[in-house]
């Protein structure tokens, strides 16, 4: 094989192993952009914690949502404090913790708000917080 040729062939074998790993990769990324198509039902709840200044309040009530995961009909479990965002007129960044669940079915959401694991997290974290306000959804 001449160097020419060796060239090439050596050229066309690294388009064809980046196209093979970018076509691998294509699944993953898809699966991170139809979490919603997977798990159609949306639990988001948001907290402000009666001592907002307490950033050990903030994380005891974030150890708390975490223990939720172990609910087995919970699918997807994030759990977030609020960003340092630009501040505009239509972010809302008074609370402190987030939850954001995803479920297969409603039927798996309703064992989720009756599971022994969500009722010992109420009994011990409340006294934490002052307020929740709790968004569910179904895609649309």
């Amino acid at each position: 094989m001449n160097t020419t040729n060796r060239r090439k062939f050596i050229a066309t074998a690294a388009t064809v192993a980046a196209g093979t790993a970018v076509a691998s990769a294509i699944p993953s990324i898809l699966k991170n952009t139809t979490m919603i198509n997977r798990y159609p039902i949306v639990h988001h709840a948001l907290f402000w914690l009666k001592n907002p200044n307490s950033k050990e309040d903030r994380d005891k009530l974030v150890a708390g949502v975490k223990s939720l995961g172990k609910i087995e009909t919970i699918k997807e479990l994030h759990v977030g404090v609020v960003a340092s965002t630009e501040k505009r007129d239509v972010v809302d960044n008074s609370w402190g913790v987030s939850e954001v669940m995803f479920f297969a079915d409603l039927e798996g959401q309703a064992t989720y708000q009756s599971h022994p694991i969500h009722q010992q997290f109420i009994k011990d974290h409340s006294h934490l917080w002052e307020k929740v306000v709790v968004y569910d959804a179904v895609d649309a």
